[in-house]
């Protein structure tokens, strides 16, 4: 039979090398990187702002009375009924020495790390539920399948690590982003390019490992002999699918070895696992702060960190402001402090993109769904806040501005779109002309408009 037939392996994989080397030399980054890398911190279910980073004054001086009418009149909220009362924040709050900034007393291991950090208070977005709100925030659609940010950026940028994946989830909180896996997931691209979940306790990446009784050898045979029949398949059809089922198994076999080895946290010094709070063996927000420090560190281009537990609502004990906020909060600000602590220790800062946020914000109203007599406030697409570490961004900086009661944007309102351009303008992508022809169309990150502005002014 011919050779032609029976591509090998290593042929197979140059030729997409090469199919991939000629597509980035082909379009070109739109400017010079300020990141190579991203770590996104997903506080998922919307974290109230209110209680964090846009402290309000006037709000807690109002608690308790009426809200003003056209926060409601001609309004759709997801829960709120009638005309609520104002909710001001139940805790106090301090000035952060370095920058100025009024944060939640919940907060203190924060202080030492804003000094690194952008403040942007006047994010907005059209969805005020979850799934589409997640979608929207990470795929640039509400519906599912489109492709995500970090698919996005694995396709463009390629590996900087050949035995790790390109993206990699990590979650902590209970449950699955509501988007579920199409919040990380390649939709039209090649299906390599989806985020890969690690766990950060037990074994990394289940059913990677060979099953008992298979040796290594035994393995490698059998793969082998699954590539060359795949590779006439692929030879003969070009189906784009049949190649990533290709890629996908090769790169399963290497992480065998290199996964295990960049998840073990155990090597890490105990001063280290100390400063992230993390118990060897107990799955933790903090034990995935770490592994996703060691992920970046090791190659992997975007790390992405969903925390579920931040929808509070009030309702029962489980989601009620005053219970539930300050333990949300204890288990993720020292990790999180130092993560940007350790990476900028390490000189990954420099072009190590932190992201930190929710799908939306939070009302200032308190929503008593119900009647229940617990606090908690709605959810609410028209201003929240997020913050951005390292990669040259501005720090110590706040841009934007919500009214003095919390409700609406009054200066540098930043939309979804606006902050899907900026990342990937910020990893080197334009964001204007990066785009799949799928079904007929130019699918982008960005929508088929070009409403989305590069935030510049956000970078030194």
């Amino acid at each position: 039979m011919s050779a032609s037939l029976h591509p090998s392996r290593r042929n197979l994989l140059a030729a997409g090398s090469a199919s991939l080397a000629g597509r980035a030399l082909g379009q070109g980054p739109s400017s010079t990187p300020r990141a190579k890398r991203v770590i996104w911190l997903q506080m998922a279910g919307g974290p109230p702002q209110l209680d964090m980073f846009d402290i309000k004054p006037t709000l807690n001086r109002l608690h308790g009375t009426l809200c003003p009418q056209e926060f409601i009149e001609g309004k759709r909220l997801a829960f709120i009924k009638g005309r609520p009362t104002l909710l001001g924040s139940p805790w106090r709050s301090y000035q952060v020495p370095s920058t100025g900034w009024t944060v939640s007393e919940h907060l203190p291991h924060f202080a030492s790390i804003a000094e690194h950090t952008t403040l942007v208070r006047s994010m907005h977005t059209d969805q005020f539920n979850h799934a589409p709100a997640d979608l929207m925030m990470f795929t640039g659609n509400a519906q599912p399948g489109a492709a995500s940010m970090g698919a996005w950026a694995s396709r463009e940028l390629g590996s900087l690590n050949p035995n790790l994946p390109n993206y990699c989830v990590l979650i902590s909180g209970g449950s699955d982003p509501t988007g579920g896996k199409s919040t990380w997931g390649a939709g039209f691209l090649p299906s390599q390019h989806q985020g890969v979940r690690l766990r950060s306790t037990g074994e990394p990446i289940l059913y990677v490992q060979d099953p008992a009784g298979l040796s290594r050898p035994g393995r490698r045979a059998g793969l082998d002999a699954l590539y060359r029949l795949n590779g006439m398949t692929w030879k003969q059809s070009a189906d784009p699918n049949v190649r990533s089922r290709m890629e996908q198994y090769e790169l399963a076999w290497r992480m065998q070895s290199s996964v295990p080895q960049v998840a073990d946290l155990e090597s890490e010094p105990a001063h280290v696992l100390k400063d992230y709070g993390v118990t060897p063996g107990k799955a933790s927000f903090g034990s995935n702060c770490l592994l996703a420090r060691r992920l970046v560190e090791s190659g992997v281009r975007w790390v992405q960190l969903f925390d579920w537990g931040w929808d509070l609502h009030g309702t029962n004990k489980g989601d009620d402001l005053v219970d539930s906020f300050p333990k949300k909060c204890l288990a993720v600000d020292r990790p999180i402090a130092a993560l940007v602590r350790d990476l900028h220790r390490r000189g990954l800062l420099e072009d190590t993109l932190v992201v930190w946020g929710g799908e939306f914000g939070r009302t200032p109203m308190n929503e008593a769904r119900s009647g229940s007599t617990r606090l908690g406030r709605d959810h609410h697409g028209g201003c929240f806040s997020m913050w951005f570490a390292g990669a040259g961004v501005r720090a110590g900086e706040v841009f934007g501005a919500t009214d003095e009661l919390g409700y609406s944007i009054v200066r540098d309102p930043v939309s979804v779109r606006d902050l899907q351009a900026t990342l990937l303008w910020s990893l080197g992508i334009d964001p204007y002309s990066t785009s799949v022809r799928h079904l007929g169309l130019n699918r982008r990150l960005i929508g088929p408009t070009d409403e989305g502005r590069i935030m510049y002014h956000w970078f030194g």
